[in-house]
């Protein structure tokens, strides 16, 4: 037998018992249950299956204040519920709109497991001020859990870019829904309470909320920023000569000639990073002319409460016309403007109009929202 015909024999037999080897250690399969009872995390908790489907919800992260809740509110803490969490700015005329479904569910479902948390998460400066949001859920009737989310952490756990924007997490802590700003609302609520049976609670014979949806559908105006931190990056800016001229006090005239759906200005203002400002003591305009039924503006005052007269087409606005902040002396129509908050200033036919707001010093605004 020569020495290649011994190599042979050698390797051959090296071949037959590794293979006898790995036979004998190969894992039996399993079916999927078992499967995933195998697969245990470093803190010895079997791996869920809806990992693989679902993300987990992130934890309520960099909140300065509470309302209607105790400051400990883990979400963490609420397995075994369905949590909806609502991104929302109580100046946000879309957020404003879904308020009435949210304090609807959360009447219809608490008792039956729904939690809602509203995660305030401010896009003006004074929306920050804690007794300001206190003002407003007050305001708006909400009784369920409000956090202060100042400084958009738990926005950006979520990796949230709108207002609002709800997030339905199941009694697991997995999110199964998200619904992007206003509508839906059936969908939205069905949902609740699929995830509501999950957990044996009986929803069949419950019906759905009855409440007007009022997104708007017409062509309108889009909503227009006054703070040239917040309109300029827009492609925003007012019709006056000059412009918005970063933190400087400018006196302005109005032109001959007036744009629709742009920001004029009369008299003197400041120009802030998230307002306009009147510094001077004589008074002061804003013209608009615009597209739509409703107008609201967001304002703000520097020191005593006081007036914004209302103007249509060159004359005082109509009771037919005004919105549900006008008051009226006589034929003079105007809000008071006592607290930083948005006013709606118009609510008529739908059309297009040329809008004055004629103001005062201490007077500032930061947007303008139509319906």
């Amino acid at each position: 037998m020569n020495q290649k015909t011994i190599s042979l024999i050698i390797a051959v037999v090296l071949i037959s018992t590794a293979i006898y080897y790995l036979e004998g250690t190969k894992v039996k399969p399993v079916d999927f249950e078992d499967e995933i009872e195998l697969q245990v995390t470093e803190a010895g908790s079997a791996q869920n299956p809806k990992d693989a489907l679902y993300m987990r919800a992130p934890e309520l992260k960099g909140i300065a204040g509470y309302i209607n809740t105790d400051p400990d509110i883990k979400i963490s803490d609420l397995k075994g519920k369905v949590v909806m969490i609502d991104f929302w700015t109580y100046s946000c005329i879309n957020c404003i709109r879904t308020l009435p479904y949210l304090t609807g569910w959360d009447e219809k479902y608490k008792d039956k497991g729904l939690v809602i948390i509203g995660v305030h998460s401010p896009e003006f400066g004074f929306e920050k001020k804690y007794d300001n949001v206190v003002n407003a859920v007050e305001r708006y009737n909400i009784n369920y859990v409000v956090v202060q989310d100042n400084d958009k952490a738990t926005w950006k756990a979520y990796k949230n870019r709108f207002w609002p924007h709800k997030y339905l997490i199941d009694s697991e802590g997995y999110i199964r829904y998200d619904h992007i700003g206003e509508g839906a609302y059936e969908e939205t609520e069905l949902m609740i309470q699929e995830l509501l049976a999950e957990i044996g609670e009986d929803v069949e014979d419950v019906g759905l909320a009855e409440v007007e949806d009022r997104t708007p559908g017409l062509s309108r105006t889009p909503e227009l920023y006054a703070g040239y931190g917040f309109a300029l990056p827009r492609g925003q800016n007012i019709g006056n000569t000059g412009g918005l001229q970063k933190g400087k006090i400018v006196d302005y005239t109005l032109p001959s000639d007036i744009e629709k759906d742009i920001i004029y200005l009369t008299g003197t203002w400041q120009s802030n990073e998230d307002s306009l400002l009147v510094k001077g003591q004589e008074d002061a305009s804003v013209i608009l002319s615009f597209t739509a039924s409703s107008v609201n503006i967001v304002a703000d005052l520097a020191d005593i409460p006081l007036e914004l007269e209302i103007f249509i087409d060159g004359a005082y606005i109509t009771e037919e016309q005004a919105g549900d902040d006008v008051q009226f002396l006589g034929e003079k129509a105007f809000a008071v403007v006592d607290e930083p908050r948005l006013y709606n200033v118009v609510s008529g036919e739908y059309g297009s109009y040329l809008l004055e707001l004629r103001t005062s010093e201490g007077f500032s605004f930061n947007a303008f929202t139509f319906g």
